[in-house]
C-alpha cells in the first residue's frame, strides 16, 4: 500500500499546471466573473437613471441568445427553405451560412466599454481634431422624445468622423447602434467596435439569403426599441452633396410596422457639416475614372504619414485644429404620426406600394437634413472664390463677399453655428487654413485660388447647396 510511485518532473508540473487550470475555472472564474457582473449591473442602473432613453434589454441580451433568435427567426427559416428548392442546395448549407452571416452581423454590445472607454475616446478625439459646435435649441429635441419610442438618427455622410462626432454628441442622452462598413472588419478594430454596440454591413452585397438575414435583424433591433443611427445615402458622399437615399435600411425597419400595435419610430433628422474633411482629396479621386487605382497598403502609408506631419507640427507647437464641426438636429418625424395623417400601414402593404411609400417618407427625411446641414467658414470662402473665377482680391474684399453670402442664406433659414461676436475673426482663421493647404496664394495681400483647387472648393460648396439653389 505504501509503494513509492515515481514519476518525471515534466509529468508533474504538467499535473500542476492542470490542476491549476481547474481550480481557476472551477473556483475563481466564477467568482471573477460574479464579481464584475455586479459591478456593470450597478453602473447600467446608475446609467439608466441619467439617460433620457434606458439601455434596452434587447442590447443586454447574451450574443448567443440573439444569434439563436436570428438564426432560427420564422422568416429567416421560410426564406432558407424556399431558397433551398429553389436553387436545388441542402437545407444545412444555407443553414451553415445563416450562422456566418448572423455572427458576423450581431454586435456584442458591452456597456462598460460603450461608456467608460467608447464615450471618453470619442469625446477627446472629436473635441481635440475641432472645434465641436452643436445648435442649442435642436438639442431640446431629444428630451421631448418618448423613452418608450425607437429613436433613429438620419444623417449626411460627410466623413468617417460623424460615427465619433454622433456618438460623442448623444450618449449624455442614449446608447447607439450603428451599421458600419467592411472596412471597419479589421483587428483589433473589428471587436471593439462591436463591443460599442455597432453592426457590420455589406455596403454591395446582393446576394438575397445574406439581405434577409440582415433585414430580419434591422427589424428585431427597431421593434425592440435600440436606438439607431443611420446614413441613409449608404455611404460617403463624393463629391460633396447629399446623395439620393437607398431605400434599404429604412424599408427593413418599416417592411412589418404596424402603427397601432408597434412602438413608435421617431426619425430625428441630422446635419453635419466640417471645415475640413480628412478625406476629402481621397473622396474627389474616387470620381475620376482615369485615377489609378491605390492600393490598401497605399491608403495605409498615406494615412500614416499625414498623421505624422501632423505630430510633428504639434511637436513645433505650429498644429492647429481643423476648424469647426457643426452639427444641427431637426424637428423629430413622428412614423406613427405620419402613418395617421397618411393613412398608411406599411405591414399591409405589397412590395411595390411600401417602397412608393418609403421613399415619400425618405423625401421628406433628406428635405429636413439638406435644411438642417450647418454652414461653416470654409464653405462660405469656397464659394466667394469660385463666384471669384480665379481673380484675385484683397483680403478684406473676400471677407466681405464672404459675410454678404452669409447674411443672405441665414435670411433664408440656414444654420449658423459659429459664434456671432467672432464671425469675421472666424472667417480669417478659415482663410488661413486654406492658405495652409495651398488651396489659396498670397501675394501682396491679395488672394488667389490655386488652379488646382476648383474641385475641393466645389467639394465645400456643395455641402450648402440647398442654400445656394
Amino acid at each position: 500500500m505504501d509503494t513509492q510511485i515515481t514519476i518525471p518532473f515534466w509529468f508533474f508540473i504538467l499535473l500542476i499546471f492542470i490542476s491549476a487550470l481547474v481550480v481557476i475555472q472551477k473556483f475563481l472564474f466564477p467568482g471573477i466573473r460574479w464579481f464584475f457582473r455586479k459591478k456593470i449591473n450597478l453602473a447600467i442602473n446608475e446609467l439608466n437613471q441619467r439617460l433620457n432613453v434606458s439601455i434596452r434589454p434587447f442590447q443586454l441580451t447574451k450574443r448567443q441568445v440573439l444569434l439563436d433568435r436570428l438564426i432560427h427567426d420564422a422568416q429567416v427559416l421560410e426564406f432558407v427553405q424556399s431558397q433551398s428548392i429553389e436553387d436545388e442546395v441542402p437545407r444545412e448549407v444555407l443553414m451553415e451560412k445563416v450562422h456566418i452571416y448572423a455572427r458576423e452581423i450581431i454586435p456584442s454590445f458591452n456597456a462598460y466599454i460603450y461608456y467608460r472607454f467608447g464615450f471618453w475616446l470619442s469625446k477627446k478625439l472629436a473635441m481635440m481634431l475641432y472645434k465641436v459646435r452643436v445648435k442649442t435649441a435642436s438639442k431640446q429635441h431629444l428630451n421631448q422624445v418618448s423613452q418608450d419610442a425607437t429613436i433613429v438618427f438620419v444623417m449626411n455622410h460627410r466623413s468617417n468622423m460623424d460615427y465619433i462626432l454622433i456618438s460623442f454628441l448623444v450618449s449624455e442622452k442614449m446608447t447607439l447602434s450603428y451599421a458600419v462598413g467592411e472596412w471597419a472588419r479589421v483587428w483589433p478594430l473589428q471587436g471593439l467596435i462591436k463591443s460599442m454596440g455597432a453592426y457590420f454591413v455589406r455596403r454591395n452585397s446582393r446576394n438575397p439569403l445574406y439581405r434577409k438575414v440582415l433585414e430580419r435583424y434591422i427589424a428585431m433591433a427597431t421593434k425592440e426599441g435600440v436606438c439607431q443611427a443611420v446614413f441613409p445615402e449608404g455611404g460617403l458622399t463624393r463629391d460633396g452633396k447629399i446623395r439620393a437615399p437607398k431605400l434599404g435600411f429604412l424599408d427593413y425597419m418599416l417592411r412589418n410596422y404596424n402603427h397601432r400595435k408597434d412602438r413608435d419610430v421617431i426619425f430625428i433628422p441630422v446635419g453635419i457639416n466640417y471645415d475640413r474633411v480628412l478625406e476629402d482629396r481621397t473622396l474627389l479621386r474616387t470620381l475620376d475614372p482615369q485615377a489609378e487605382k491605390r492600393s490598401r497598403w497605399y491608403a495605409i502609408k498615406t494615412t500614416l504619414k499625414f498623421w505624422l506631419h501632423n505630430l510633428h507640427l504639434a511637436r513645433r507647437h505650429q498644429w492647429k485644429r481643423f476648424g469647426y464641426a457643426s452639427v444641427s438636429f431637426a424637428d423629430p418625424v413622428s412614423t406613427k404620426d405620419y402613418c395617421e395623417k397618411n393613412k398608411i400601414d406599411f405591414s399591409q402593404l405589397d412590395s411595390e406600394q411600401r417602397f412608393k411609400q418609403v421613399a415619400m417618407l425618405a423625401d421628406v427625411l433628406m428635405t429636413d437634413i439638406e435644411k438642417t446641414v450647418p454652414v461653416v467658414p470654409v464653405v462660405l470662402l469656397a464659394s466667394v472664390f469660385l463666384q471669384a473665377k480665379g481673380r484675385t482680391m484683397a483680403k478684406q474684399k473676400v471677407l466681405g463677399n464672404a459675410k454678404d453670402l452669409m447674411k443672405r442664406i441665414e435670411k433664408k433659414g440656414a444654420q449658423i453655428l459659429f459664434p456671432n461676436k467672432d464671425k469675421l475673426v472666424n472667417l480669417e482663421a478659415a482663410m488661413e487654413m486654406l492658405c495652409f493647404r495651398h488651396l489659396v496664394k498670397v501675394q501682396d495681400d491679395s488672394y488667389q485660388m490655386e488652379e488646382n483647387a476648383t474641385e475641393v472648393f466645389e467639394y465645400y460648396q456643395n455641402s450648402i447647396k440647398y442654400w445656394l439653389d
